[in-house]
């Protein structure tokens, strides 16, 4: 981590703003994607005006936290969120979305979760933090277990998808 800046590589984080509706209403709206995030339905702007208004509560408040990932140019490429967070064990699970097809593979998701895990641990003082990946998903799985997540499980027919049912697998990492 960069001083005292949320950067690292070739990526920063920075916090929702009310601009951020349109970029979110292409993301979250992408039924491509929904099968990965567990979406089943459209959201409105009207509820992503609102989630952004509350995303600015404080983590041990709203359990959640969700920043922007955007190039050092302040180009914004993805998300990534801290969902499930739970102060007494001190831990939380991870999600993370680099949206379009062109940014990815150029490392700003492997930035991303290596910047989170530092702020994770330096700030938040957290334990560990968890992630639950399809059993196809190649590329996060990859992502994950290149930056220290251990497979740590397997929930079977977790998740029922158009073509049948899939395993969920869950890494964790001890920071």
């Amino acid at each position: 981590m960069s001083g005292k800046k949320l950067e690292h590589g070739k990526i920063r984080f920075r916090a929702m703003e009310p601009e951020d509706v349109n970029l979110l209403y292409e993301w979250e709206n992408d039924a491509e994607i929904w099968e990965i995030s567990n979406t089943m339905e459209p959201f409105s702007k009207y509820i992503l005006n609102k989630y952004i208004k509350d995303s600015q509560r404080d983590i041990y408040e709203a359990k959640e936290m969700r920043m922007i990932i955007e190039t050092n140019e302040g180009e914004p490429v993805g998300a990534i969120d801290l969902f499930d967070f739970d102060p007494f064990h001190f831990r939380a699970g991870v999600g993370i979305l680099i949206h379009d097809e062109k940014d990815r593979k150029l490392g700003y998701a492997t930035d991303a979760l290596q910047l989170l895990c530092s702020y994770a641990a330096d700030y938040l003082r957290l334990h560990q933090l968890y992630a639950n990946i399809g059993e196809d998903n190649e590329a996060s799985i990859q992502l994950f277990t290149g930056n220290g997540f251990e497979l740590c499980g397997s929930k079977k027919d977790w998740r029922r998808t158009a073509n049948g049912w899939k395993a969920e697998l869950m890494f964790q990492k001890i920071l």
